[in-house]
């Protein structure tokens, strides 16, 4: 966080308080920036927001999206300025309940042009870095290092960022085709063919590629992934976790927890040994996964759900919360899956639900047939959407 960042002051009144484990309806009153008290009752005081009953709750957080880079690359082959992908991108979260994100850049590139995988996430980090410092952004950013095993530069690039650089989050993907996300070759051409235009032979190359670069650096890669998150003081996410052996191995490397497991059996795995399990809010929405793997909403039916992340659909999150919410019959469980879940995943004890000495980041949301409403948004007790 950059600590001198513009905090403000405001008191929402006649709301209904989304807590931790129930609702109260009352006043939450934020000064400096810091929440300094919840109050129940009906009343409005003096120069307070009469919420007309909304719900008042806690700014979500993002642990995992790729919105930043859809921004830099709007279509395929057309790149955006940094900077200006970068604003757009802080302008738009916000606008979805969105007052935290750990911004997900890949490290681990490929030298091959045609592999469209070049370098770029220390060049952007610093852009980052320096709109952070100037106070221009809205909300709270983070940095996510997304670290492809299938890559040839992945160490060098980690080599690149220093604990002056605050890493949140270090995660391993191993997009090894015919394994964990892409088990089905069939889901990664047609995902290859429309994102990529990518012709039969393209493909076949692409695969042969990644299975040659796995073989030759896999096990080099994941060890130097868990060194260099260390190193860091970052904390450690594993990706697409298919099976208990997989599990078992993101135990030994020490993560916080899995991103997309993309299988029951890995999910149970989590459970058992105390990995919190986080999936994607698109996958909550449609009902399934578009890659064909584990439905989000099975997993929440077993109770094998901890942590939500919009992934590439930032409006996604919300949307989510409250489609869980219906589905539990318990809003506040729901809502600690994109707020306090994530907050103590990834170590951060100053945010995450509405408590006094904690950050002023609120959303005041009401619902249109059914659907969630956002009629306010506050980081850092200042107005942003």
């Amino acid at each position: 966080e950059n600590p001198s960042a513009p905090a403000g002051s405001v008191c929402l009144a006649n709301a209904v308080l989304v807590l931790p484990n129930q609702l109260l309806h009352g006043c939450i009153r934020i000064e400096n920036g810091m929440t300094v008290e919840l109050q129940e009752g009906t009343g409005c005081p003096s120069g307070s927001i009469d919420c007309q009953q909304d719900y008042v709750l806690p700014g979500l957080l993002e642990p995992h999206t790729d919105n930043l880079e859809r921004h830099m690359e709007p279509r395929p082959s057309v790149y955006w300025p940094n900077l200006s992908a970068l604003i757009a991108h802080d302008a738009e979260l916000p606008s979805t309940g969105i007052t935290t994100v750990f911004d997900a850049l890949r490290v681990g590139s490929l030298t091959d042009s045609k592999a469209r995988y070049g370098m770029y996430a220390r060049q952007l980090a610093d852009e980052l870095l320096r709109a952070r410092a100037a106070n221009t952004l809205k909300i709270s950013h983070f940095i996510h290092l997304r670290a492809e095993i299938c890559s040839e530069t992945l160490i060098a690039e980690l080599e690149q960022f220093t604990t002056e650089d605050r890493v949140g989050i270090v995660s391993m993907m191993d997009h090894t085709p015919g394994q964990r996300q892409f088990r089905d070759l069939s889901a990664l051409r047609v995902y290859l063919s429309k994102k990529r235009s990518r012709n039969e032979r393209e493909f076949e190359d692409h695969v042969s590629n990644l299975k040659a670069l796995q073989q030759r650096f896999g096990s080099t890669h994941e060890q130097g992934t868990v060194t260099q998150a260390s190193r860091l003081g970052a904390v450690l996410a594993s990706h697409d976790d298919t099976t208990a052996k997989q599990v078992e191995t993101s135990l030994a490397n020490g993560v916080s927890f899995v991103e997309f497991p993309t299988t029951e059996e890995a999910a149970h795995a989590c459970r058992e040994r105390g990995i919190a399990i986080m999936m994607g809010a698109p996958n909550i929405v449609r009902g399934s996964s578009h890659s064909g793997n584990v439905s989000a909403n099975a997993l929440a039916d077993a109770s094998l759900l901890d942590i939500i992340s919009s992934d590439y659909v930032p409006s996604a999150l919300m949307l989510s919360v409250f489609l869980l919410a219906k589905r539990w019959n318990n809003l506040p469980r729901a809502v600690l899956c994109a707020t306090r879940n994530p907050a103590r995943a990834v170590g951060l004890t100053d945010r995450g639900e509405l408590r006094s000495g904690y950050r002023g980041d609120v959303l005041r949301v009401s619902q249109l047939e059914g659907s969630p409403l956002l009629r306010g948004v506050w980081s850092n007790g200042q107005r942003v959407a």
